[in-house]
């Protein structure tokens, strides 16, 4: 288990290199110039270049690269001029609008997505189960946006039971949550559906059904532990997805959190605030990634062990 987790803490800080060393040339890369973005078009050309002196944009790439991985390294990500204070400082404000609404989403996706995997899964090629293939495969075909627009010209403004955007209540937060667990439903059914089915041809189930236990009995209390080793693998990686899915979503609801900082962010050339949340939503990632392997090892005694 030590060795594990000692592997995946490498992983992570090989992954964080990376995310920040392409979100480095990524941001670099875009057109247009971040200082005259921030004074203007029309403003005086020393005015531009001490700007670009002061954020470091006259030196080379390589040296504004190693300054970089420097700053990162000691945990500071750079000033944001455009807001005037720390770009981490603004990222952590947003955070947790963004996790209220990332965890709401991921609640209602796994409870919603392993009811009907459970349901699909215990009788397959039946009705039921053809009918969670066909709205699962609807999910994910339609653009989270999409979604997010038609849950509006529903409920808000033809029902007029929700509000549209906007925070302050628990009821600014239903629509943005279900628009983002929409296509995480669709994932989860569709493998616990695959897993219960193939688990429920094992031997040990076909020995539970004899010792004359009711089907719901056998599903939930034999099938399920053990098919839930991949739905675990997927919503721990899949949680990491939904919070920088999150961006699309927020914008659409006009709700507070790291999306709209992030747009804002990349239309001022702000490259303070986009690496720092670039940054934190890979840690966010290798946190769950670990997390989700660390609850794998306890439900299969093979990784536990050192069997596989």
């Amino acid at each position: 288990m030590i060795r594990m987790i000692v592997q995946r803490l490498l992983i992570g800080v090989f992954v964080m290199w990376g995310a920040a060393s392409l979100i480095f040339l990524i941001v670099r890369a875009a057109p247009g110039d971040p200082a005259t973005v921030l004074l203007g078009p029309d403003a005086d050309r020393g005015r531009i270049d001490e700007l670009r002196a002061t954020l470091g944009l006259d030196r080379s790439l390589g040296a504004q690269y190693l300054s970089y991985l420097g700053d990162v390294s000691r945990l500071d990500f750079g000033e944001s001029h455009r807001l005037g204070r720390p770009a981490m400082d603004a990222v952590l404000d947003r955070l947790p609008a963004t996790i209220d609404l990332t965890l709401t989403a991921t609640a209602i996706a796994v409870i919603v997505g392993l009811t009907l995997g459970l349901l699909a899964g215990g009788r397959p090629g039946g009705p039921l189960d053809r009918v969670v293939s066909a709205c699962t495969i609807a999910l994910q075909s339609f653009p989270t946006f999409w979604i997010g627009i038609m849950l509006v010209l529903v409920f808000a403004l033809g029902l007029r039971l929700l509000p549209s955007s906007g925070v302050g209540t628990p009821q600014h937060l239903v629509l943005p949550a279900v628009t983002l667990s929409f296509p995480f439903i669709a994932i989860i059914a569709r493998l616990t559906r695959t897993s219960i089915a193939e688990t429920m041809r094992e031997g040990y189930v076909r020995t539970a059904r004899s010792k004359g236990l009711t089907e719901r009995q056998v599903l939930v209390g034999h099938a399920l532990r053990n098919s839930l080793i991949p739905v675990v693998t997927v919503v721990g990686v899949q949680v990491g997805a939904l919070v920088g899915g999150a961006v699309i979503v927020e914008n659409v609801f006009a709700w507070p959190g790291l999306g709209s900082l992030v747009v804002d962010a990349v239309a001022n050339r702000d490259y303070a605030v986009v690496q720092g949340v670039t940054l934190l939503i890979a840690g966010i990632v290798v946190v769950l990634n670990l997390m989700a392997d660390l609850l794998i090892a306890q439900l299969d005694p093979r990784i536990r062990t050192g069997a596989v």
